[in-house]
């Protein structure tokens, strides 16, 4: 293939299974994830990780760090600043319970996996360097889920910065797949004094890398990416800062994207709406020569 579009080698026959109504799809669970972003010399770079090859789902795809919202996610303890609970439910198209557990989520898996903290000890604040040893034992208690993220901010005295976040897109994982997501993405900046790290088992390297340069090796087949990752990529290049992008984001239209397969002219066309470039024709029937799409990474 000429780029880095994941593509698994069973979706051909889970979406004639869909189309001929053999294949019942699985409810979406609710998930997050953040591009961070940092401005550098040559304009802004987002943060991505490698997923393993050994992991089921995407292996040695690129992607932003992030994860299933978790059931305390919406637990109402959670300390909070920024827009109100409110005001999150009508940008996400979701109930107050739904919209905190998904900027919860979100801002507890960019420090499960990356190692920042959305939070600060007040609504005009910001933690600082979060390496040290104290730190890695709470962010290991939230990975093992012994510590609900409501009860590690307030261990800390730390408020959720909800007004970091701008909420970007909404992608929901076709209905054939066997695992799927209703995922919001969210863009962030890099607080002052955090750094990034590979904190994540479910990742072998983590890259800073320019939108265009990541459009660009992906075009190549250089790294390989799901179609909600390298879209998100292109729709960072016309933004000249991280400022920029997040200033940009109130605006960004949160309608679901989801991917439609439908029969026409002895094939069935698989496609994501607004995303013409992800577009698939499949054979009604297995040719025994299906094309995985995938690149090396």
């Amino acid at each position: 293939m000429a780029n880095g579009q994941w593509y698994p080698p069973e979706w051909p026959d889970r979406i004639r299974a869909l189309a001929a109504g053999t294949l019942t799809p699985v409810s979406p669970r609710r998930a997050a994830t953040v591009l961070l972003l940092k401005d550098t010399p040559d304009g802004p770079a987002v943060h991505m990780l490698r997923r393993r090859a050994s992991m089921a789902f995407a292996g040695g795809a690129y992607a932003y760090p992030g994860g299933g919202v978790d059931p305390r996610d919406d637990d109402r303890l959670v300390r909070w600043a920024g827009p109100t609970r409110a005001w999150w439910a009508e940008r996400l198209g979701v109930d107050e319970p739904g919209a905190q557990a998904i900027v919860c989520a979100a801002v507890r898996e960019t420090y499960e996996e990356a190692g920042v903290l959305l939070a600060g000890p007040d609504a005009d604040s910001v933690v600082g360097d979060t390496t040290g040893e104290d730190w890695e034992a709470d962010r290991a208690a939230l990975v093992a889920r012994e510590l609900s993220f409501a009860e590690f901010l307030q261990r800390r005295g730390l408020v959720l910065r909800s007004d970091l976040l701008g909420a970007w897109t909404r992608w929901i994982t076709p209905e054939f797949e066997s695992r799927r997501y209703d995922t919001w993405f969210f863009v962030a900046a890099l607080p002052e004094g955090q750094r990034t790290r590979n904190a994540s088992t479910e990742a072998d390297r983590t890259v800073w890398i320019r939108p265009a340069e990541a459009a660009a090796r992906y075009d190549k087949g250089e790294l390989l990416m799901m179609p909600p990752t390298i879209a998100t990529v292109r729709q960072l290049l016309p933004y000249a800062s991280a400022a920029e992008t997040l200033a940009a984001a109130p605006g960004r239209d949160m309608t679901p994207v989801l991917a439609r397969a439908r029969l026409r002219d002895g094939e069935i066309v698989l496609s994501w709406p607004g995303h013409e470039e992800f577009t698939k024709h499949i054979p009604t029937a297995p040719t025994g020569a299906e094309t995985t799409g995938g690149g090396p990474a």
